[in-house]
């Protein structure tokens, strides 16, 4: 009994799976990103280079927590843009790199909120194509507002 509770005390600590560190874990892994620089017909171009940790990711089902970005005019509630940062600190408004924020692609559409939400979908990277942003979450659903 004893053991048990010392395991729950580290696990409430430090995050037990399937609690909100396992949707925080998600942005901390998707961190360990670099660049590199290339040429296309406009310039130069900052390529992602994803790590193996990421990579491992990709095609599996993730949970991420974050702030709607509020694009005005541009919000689409199917279609939005999630920051792991407040949006003071995000990366359009203030000073959060790329990986700090990711599309989401809700199969369900949902209201903007300016709380925290918490997402679950299919993780796909992107270094290809430099319309869309490099971490892309497909079939999403809100997990909790």
């Amino acid at each position: 009994m004893k053991k048990w509770g010392i395991v729950l005390v580290f696990g409430l600590m430090f995050g037990l799976p399937g609690t909100a560190s396992m949707a925080q874990g998600v942005w901390k892994s998707l961190s360990e990103v670099s660049y590199k620089i290339s040429e296309d017909q406009f310039g130069e171009l900052y390529v992602p280079v994803f790590s193996d940790n990421i990579k491992k990711l990709e095609g599996k089902e993730v949970e991420a927590d974050g702030y709607i970005i509020p694009f005005e005019g541009m919000f689409k509630p199917e279609h939005i843009i999630l920051s792991s940062l407040p949006l003071a600190e995000c990366f359009f408004c203030g000073s959060g790199g790329p990986e700090t924020v990711m599309e989401v692609m809700l199969a369900n559409p949902i209201k903007y909120i300016s709380k925290r939400v918490k997402v679950r979908g299919k993780l796909t990277l992107n270094a290809k194509d430099p319309e869309k942003l490099m971490y892309i979450l497909k079939d999403a659903r809100l997990v909790s507002e």
